[in-house]
């Protein structure tokens, strides 16, 4: 078997044979969606046919075939540490085609990935009126969906740190075309379980893309990479999923915009050979011709590898050749202090995210905004913050990685200290509420647009995966303690909640502000330098 061969299959048959099982179990449920079409798609009430029985059996049993074709090969014993003469791309050399396929590639699995729960928002009223549920049993389809992300975040992380990040970026294409079968579930419990799959590779996959991508191109070019690969992924994982919805929902309902993560899964399983392995992971793992070859693809030539650190005479050794190790490194070892900020800036986003923002359009009310006011009002502060991206990009890559995060996360926290300042004095004001609206959607999307690539750059390659999984999992959880929090009307005390999310935000910039290292233009082995010198 060839390198490049290895490299990309330990196990090419039976991830090949899982992945047809996985895509005939989802083709078993199409005779049952068809029958919709002479009840307007209504599916709800119908019996579970023979042939979804025997689907929803072969998907399993496909995933575990294909898991098993995605397993490393044991690491070599003893020669990890030896073994990567030539280490990593030289951080000064400039981008070549193969970084722009690879760009392209993860900006495409971003958005699939971001479209995943974009579509919920759009799936929730069409699924409620067919299953006649009241609002507060409809609300557990985005509760299961969050739960499934937040657990799918850390165990993606460990996933990636031990079996390899191209190895869970499959993972979780293959459980996208594999979920896709709820478009054709007849009752609100299925559902209520495949959204709880989907949302744990979706939440899975994100955090991934940004280690896989952190560990491939160079650190020059890292950074602004980074932060664009989360914005214009996002963006345009939100446009995918508000087109669908536009142009498939009429016709077919809200059932088809579930089906659709079979083809959009189908299309990174489809992509995946311009995924490379991590070539960090590989070296970690002892796999020294893989990682070899790996790197002469992004290298354009021998003379762009960077020496491995431990050949320069005097030089202290960054050992990347660890096994994954435990969690508990992460919140006890020498990153503790910058990822407890970083969790802490994860929960307070997640409370602002999915808490706060999604309240204030009935909220404004309370300053006086009517809704059709206060809808307009917010679809222009929309348009007014899409600039915001490009700032950030421009912060992160020319001043500063963790001041640019410390000023968005300062900005957010006092974007809300604005509107319960607004609410206890009962201003009036269209011009003071707008611009805390814009000031919010700003330092909101900064946030999230900064935070997780931060988390896939401070990290060591056997902590990355597992650092940035749960990083991004501490901003999903943010929205579940939201989520309780709205069932018990916490949101209905406008100046209230906002004081209270302001607080853990204003928390992470003070923590982070004493913590963190920068990162911008750092080789990520002089990172690890930074941040053992700062714990000392």
């Amino acid at each position: 078997m060839s390198i490049r061969s290895r490299s990309l299959f330990q196990h090419p048959l039976a991830f090949g044979a899982g992945s047809i099982l996985i895509a005939l179990g989802v083709l078993a449920h199409g005779p049952m969606f068809l029958m919709g079409r002479h009840t307007h798609w209504r599916l709800v009430g119908m019996p579970m046919t023979p042939e979804m029985w025997i689907g929803m059996a072969m998907i399993p049993l496909g995933l575990a075939l294909a898991s098993y074709g995605l397993l490393p090969p044991r690491p070599q014993a003893g020669a990890a540490r030896g073994a990567s003469a030539f280490f990593h791309v030289a951080d000064g050399v400039g981008l070549n085609r193969e970084h722009a396929k690879l760009v392209l590639v993860l900006i495409i699995t971003l958005a699939i990935d971001v479209m995943k729960p974009a579509t919920l928002g759009f799936v929730m009223p069409g699924m409620s009126e067919e299953y006649a549920l009241p609002h507060a049993q409809a609300g557990l389809l985005a509760l299961f969906a969050l739960t499934g992300t937040t657990l799918g975040s850390v165990l993606w992380g460990r996933i990636a740190d031990r079996w390899g990040r191209r190895a869970a970026i499959l993972l979780s294409a293959l459980m996208f075309i594999g979920t896709s079968i709820c478009g054709a579930m007849p009752s609100f419990e299925w559902n209520l379980a495949m959204c709880f799959l989907m949302g744990a590779s979706a939440g899975g996959l994100l955090p991934i893309t940004f280690t896989l991508m952190a560990e491939t191109v160079p650190a020059r070019h890292r950074g602004w990479l980074l932060v664009a690969l989360g914005g214009v992924g996002t963006s345009a994982g939100y446009l995918i999923a508000a087109g669908a919805a536009a142009l498939l929902e009429p016709l077919f309902s809200w059932r088809v915009l579930w089906l659709l993560g079979f083809p959009t899964g189908a299309a990174i399983i489809f992509l995946n050979r311009y995924i490379p392995e991590s070539p960090r992971f590989l070296a970690s793992r002892g796999r020294r011709d893989e990682a070899l070859a790996v790197l002469q693809r992004y290298a354009g030539r021998r003379t762009a590898l960077e020496t491995d650190d431990a050949s320069h005479p005097g030089a202290p050794m960054i050992d990347e050749s660890h096994p994954a190790a435990s969690l508990r490194q992460l919140v006890h070892g020498r990153h503790a202090r910058v990822t407890w900020a970083l969790l802490v800036c994860g929960i307070g986003w997640g409370l602002a995210n999915f808490g706060f923002l999604l309240w204030l359009p009935s909220n404004l009310r309370q300053l006086g905004v009517d809704p059709a006011t206060a809808s307009a009002l917010l679809a222009r502060s929309a348009v007014l913050a899409l600039p915001g991206i490009g700032v950030v990009i421009l912060m992160y890559q020319r001043w500063s990685s963790f001041k640019s995060l410390v000023v968005f996360i300062a900005c957010t926290a006092l974007a809300l200290g604005l509107f319960a300042a607004l609410a206890l004095l009962e201003l009036r004001s269209t011009a003071l509420t707008t611009a805390a609206t814009v000031a919010l959607l700003v330092s909101v999307s900064g946030v999230i647009a900064m935070l997780i690539p931060y988390a896939a750059e401070i990290y060591p390659v056997h902590l990355r995966g597992s650092g940035s999984g749960l990083v991004a999992a501490s901003s999903k959880f943010g929205g579940i303690v939201g989520a309780g929090l709205a069932l018990f009307g916490f949101f209905d005390h406008f100046a209230l909640s906002a004081l209270v999310i302001a607080l853990p935000m204003a928390a992470a910039a003070v923590l982070l502000a004493r913590s963190a290292v920068e990162t911008r233009g750092v080789s990520l082995e002089d990172i690890q330098r930074s941040i053992a010198a700062h714990e000392a």
